[in-house]
This record gives C-alpha cells, structure tokens and sequence, in this order.
C-alpha cells in the first residue's frame, strides 16, 4: 500500500491499540478512518495494529469488514488531500483483530488477556499498548478495574489510556473518576481527549499570541474590552437523545469544549513550550476564574421553528426525550478572570443547539479609542477592532479595522484582513488524526489533566445544582432573549461573523 510520509515526524514505537466499543458510532464515523489516514501519511503500516473490543459477537473478519466500509465512506477526505485513493482492504486484513468481552465478566477479560498476548507474540511487539475508551461515561471505571484486575496495565514495553469526554457529570463524579484511573494507571499514562485541542486553529491560538509580539504586547485589560467564544449548532439532537436528556449544554458543551477555548486564549506565557508548563498555565486561568453567580447565567431549550428553510420539532418532541424535559440545549455566561492580565473584563461563553447557523468562533473586541476625533464622521457599518478566530466551518481570522471611505463627506467604513488556513495550507488534519497521533508519540500536551478537569467542574457544579430554569427560543434563532442581559453597556450584541 502506498504511504504518504512526513518530514520531521516524530517517530512511533511499535505497539498495539485496543479499541473498547469498536462497533460504536465514535469508531465507526471518526477513529477507524484516522487511523487509516495515519497509516498512509507516516507509514505506519508496521507500527500499528488493531485490537477492537466489544459485547458484540464479531469475528476478525467482520470487524475487518465493518472497519472497511467505515474508511471507504470517507473517501471524498481523499480527494481533498489530493491523494491516490488505496483500497483499505489489504491495511483492514494486515493489522485488524476482534475480540467479544460479551457480558464484560473476569473471565472475559482473562480470555482479552491471552488475545493481546498471543497478537504481541505473532508480530514480535514488545508490549507497548494504547487502550481507547470509546464508551458511554457509566462503563469507564468498570472497565478501567477490569483493565488492572486482570493485570493488562503492566507489560514489558509502555502503556496509555485514552478516555473520551465527559470526564464525570460533576464535581463528585470527576474525582471519583480520577481516584479510579489513578488506581490502575499513573497520570502520565492517562490522555482525556477533548477533541476540540485536535483542531488545528485550535493549537494556532497559541503560536498566534505568543509568536506574534503585536498581538501578546494588546493581550490584557487595558486594550482588549470583552471576549466572546460561541460555538453554535445548528443540528438537533439527532439519535443521541438516550446521553443528551441527562447532560445538556453545559455538561455537553460548556465544561470541555468551550472551558478548553476560554483556557487557551486566557492564559500566561508558559516558560517553555512542553506539555505540562502549558497545562500549568491553562489550570491557573481556571482557578482565577470568579465563582460564577445563576444571574451571569441563561439557559435555554429550543421550540419549534425553521433551519435552513426546514421546519424542525421542539426539543420535547425529538424521539427519546423525556416528557417536560428541562434539559438546556442553550447556555450562556458572562464571566470574570481575577488576574493582573484580566481584571474586569468580561468573557462571554455561548453554545447551543439549532441555533441560525453552524460555527465556532472566538471574538476578541478591543477598547474604544479614548477621545473620540472622528465623531463628526458618519460611522457606517461600524464594529471597531474585533479580532475574530474562526474554528469552523472555515478556520482562519479577520481582523476588523476602520478605515475613511473616499466619498463627498467624511465617513468611516469597517474593512477585515482575512486569513483563511485552506487557502494557505490546504485541507486541515482532522482533529482525531492530530490526537491519535499525538498518543502514539507520547505527546501530552492537547489533553486534559486530572487537576484540570476538576477544576472545571468545580466552577460549573454549583450552577447544574442552582435549578435555573431553561428559556425557551426558536430554532433558527440565536438563542433566548433574555442572553442580551448578560452584555455590557459598551457590549450591546453578541459578535459573530456568518460563514459567506
């Protein structure tokens, strides 16, 4: 099979990875063609190899099959890269295996030992091992005892464990979580994934700021008037009705992705760039974060009403959701960093779903000029400077900038300088080939640490416990009403810029 190598790859031991609910939707849609893709882009096909786990009662070759249809339904990803698109049939029956935990009992995961033995034997692996939880929040901890009762965490070579979010659904939970991985496994061997930090903008935030003397040099209270992150859906709940009734927007949404995006754009220098001087940082920006009260905080849930054209059910009419649900599929917050750098200026959080459009934007507003010369000038269109971080759909910026239109009478006019990654690079890595890469080389530094999740929920586990009851909005909308409360006098609208 042809590969696609890198320069300056970093280099990645031989091992085994173990994939538990491999015939779930996350591995199907996302894990099984990044790993494909990593595959042919830094040669891997001697590296890797592919243990998937779960109840179901597949064989080695239906899982092979189930593994390929999943790779051969991206293949307009190919096109976009403008790769020769290779049959993944040859990778599927090279390095894929399936193993049925069926009821999960002790002798299921002896018969799991014995199985990842016998592959290491086959193939002269030495014992490194990635375990991927792809699994609901309810089976982590039992699976992580299973992992050390029957003495997998200990092998001649290294392992890791990768656990997908929700890291717990409180603060309680959280701990209880960290108390069982930090049983079987050592903080350094654990990676919690947020998918989100896989994004390439993502990371770009850092090199932006710190890269950048301009921009750092304006990073502070004195230049910058509010911050406003918004990461809008405009998707319903789908099929996910089962996990999303019991979550909502903040356990959703607010505590990972969008805590994660506050973190990066809010923290200090970190006094080198390695893993844990950056998550230093990013733990302190969560701990000088002001308790929030319920009044910097509006909820929502939306009704019926129109995307794209479509007319869309309530959310108390999706398929699964509990009648008289108050589950929020909205959530806004207004909040205040205590630092030297952030004192008084407010950092507005956004998300929810079927909102009027799909994006992820990070907008930085900066202060008014503090004598206003131009106020004889008509102020067409005007928005000030507003630097705009674009996540999706279309990652890049545009700094917005006044400029004098030439025409009869003095008038200031709003222009951006724009900067699009695709133009410049082409197609992005996807955000789970960025991560499942970085856990292959042992690269900690786009995952969550354990003081850091805590941290997290210690902020929002008082307002899930505050009762606030969820306004209602229109799907298609931007949201309730009663969010416009939360801005400042001189921040009288939520900044967004719609995807042309």
């Amino acid at each position: 099979m042809e590969s696609l190598p890198v320069a300056g790859a970093k280099a990645v031991d031989r091992h085994l990875l173990v994939v538990f609910g491999a015939t779930g939707d996350l591995y199907r849609q996302k894990l099984a063609p990044a790993l494909y893709h990593l595959v042919r882009q830094y040669q891997l096909t001697d590296r890797l190899l592919v243990l998937g786990v779960a109840r179901s009662h597949l064989d080695d070759d239906g899982f092979k099959a189930l593994s390929r249809g999943s790779i051969e339904s991206t293949s307009h990803r190919q096109a976009q890269l403008g790769e020769p698109y290779a049959d993944p049939a040859s990778w599927c029956d090279e390095v894929l295996y399936f193993q049925s935990i069926a009821d999960g009992e002790p002798e299921a995961f002896q018969a799991l030992r014995s199985r990842i033995e016998a592959i290491e034997a086959a193939h002269g692996l030495a014992g490194n091992r990635i375990f991927y939880l792809a699994l609901p929040p309810s089976a982590l901890g039992p699976t992580v005892n299973s992992l050390g009762a029957s003495g997998l965490t200990h092998s001649a070579g290294w392992t890791r464990l990768v656990v997908e979010k929700p890291f717990g659904v409180d603060l309680d939970s959280a701990m209880a979580l960290n108390e069982t991985l930090h049983g079987c496994f050592d903080e350094h061997q654990v990676y919690r994934i947020d998918h989100y930090l896989g994004k390439a903008t993502v990371q770009n935030l850092l090199v932006f700021r710190f890269a950048n003397p301009i921009f750092e040099s304006a990073w502070n209270r004195d230049r910058i008037d509010n911050v406003q992150i918004t990461v809008a859906e405009s998707v319903g709940i789908g099929d996910r009705a089962a996990y999303y009734d019991r979550s909502g927007a903040m356990r959703d949404m607010v505590q990972n992705h969008l805590t994660q995006l506050l973190s990066l754009v809010a923290m200090e220098p970190p006094v080198s760039f390695d893993a844990e001087a950056i998550r230093d940082e990013k733990v302190k920006v969560l701990q000088s974060i002001r308790p929030i009260n319920p009044d910097d905080v509006v909820l929502g849930q939306y009704a019926a009403g129109r995307v794209n054209g479509r007319r869309v059910a309530a959310y108390l009419d999706e398929k699964g959701v509990s009648s008289g649900s108050t589950t929020p599929t909205y959530a806004a917050l207004r909040m205040f960093i205590d630092s030297w750098r952030w004192q008084g200026v407010p950092f507005y959080l956004r998300t929810g779903k079927r909102l009027g459009s799909r994006l992820t934007q990070i907008a930085v507003t900066f202060r008014e000029p503090p004598v206003a010369l131009f106020k004889s000038f008509e102020r067409s269109r005007h928005q000030g400077n507003v630097l705009y971080f674009k996540l999706q759909p279309h990652e890049g910026f545009d700094l917005l900038f006044d400029v004098q239109k030439p025409s009869g009478s003095p008038q200031l006019d709003t222009k951006s300088l724009a900067f699009a990654y695709e133009e410049a690079f082409g197609v992005l890595p996807d955000a789970y080939e960025t991560l499942l890469y970085d856990v292959m080389t042992g690269d900690r530094t786009l995952f969550v640490r354990s003081d850091e999740a805590e941290e997290a929920w210690r902020l929002y586990t008082p307002i899930l416990e505050a009762g606030i009851t969820p306004a209602r909005y229109a799907a298609g909308s931007w949201g309730p009403r009663e969010a416009e409360r939360l801005l400042s006098p001189r921040c009288d609208e939520w900044s967004v810029r719609l995807p042309e």
